[in-house]
């Protein structure tokens, strides 16, 4: 069976779902099948966007290419003598 990639705007929406469930008295296990997905990809799921809304969750998941483009930022910014500085001595045999 192939694996599905969910977007942030599914898991909250699953995630939703599935605690409406739970309230309703189904077990984990039950409301975890019943939006589509394992007891662990639900509790995974739980403890990464659990009380997250869906503009917060798009945020968190551009965190990784925000940073990124901050190093590169970063690194324009620091001119060559900077950097030689702080790269390690090369060692002659």
């Amino acid at each position: 069976m192939p694996r599905k990639i969910y977007t942030p705007e599914q898991i909250i929406r699953n995630l939703r779902e599935a605690e409406v469930l739970i309230a309703e008295g189904m077990t984990a296990r039950n409301a975890a099948r019943q939006i589509g997905v394992t007891e662990q990809t639900y509790y995974r799921w739980r403890k990464e966007y659990g009380g997250m809304k869906v503009d917060q969750a798009k945020k968190y998941k551009n965190a990784p290419e925000v940073y990124f483009r901050f190093n590169i930022i970063v690194y324009k910014q620091l001119n060559c003598s900077q950097i030689v500085q702080f790269a390690p001595p090369i060692k002659s045999h």
